[in-house]
């Protein structure tokens, strides 16, 4: 199965799970969003699909770094434009294969894709 991998190179879960499902089989396809960017058609149909606050990670050093400004009145726009703006606020690594996505490396994620 070919998979999309939208993750951070610096990040232990985003490297765990890319290990796990190259071992798994699956042909990657690797987008780094620091260096390349988030697709913003890929990320509008992520947050209409799961909701901002599933995309959006507020625990991030990135968050607590942002204008209380910016992390009020929320609305999926304005949560797509602030990960455009700063691609580590997404939630990682985000999965997407022809049918389905998930984001993160949990337990219930890998017993879908592995």
């Amino acid at each position: 199965m070919t998979l999309t991998i939208y993750h951070l190179k610096s990040c232990d879960t985003c490297r765990k799970a890319i290990k796990s499902l190259g071992a798994a089989g699956h042909d990657l396809t690797l987008v780094d969003v620091r260096a390349d960017g988030m697709p913003k058609r890929v990320l509008s149909d992520l947050i209409s699909d799961k909701s901002w606050e599933a995309v959006l990670n507020r625990r991030s050093t990135t968050w607590r770094g942002l204008p209380e400004a910016d992390k009020s009145n929320l609305t999926d726009e304005k949560a797509a434009a602030l990960i455009a703006a700063h691609p580590t606020l997404m939630k990682r690594p985000l999965i997407i294969s022809e049918d389905q996505s998930t984001i993160g490396w949990r337990a219930d994620v890998q017993d879908i894709w592995l």
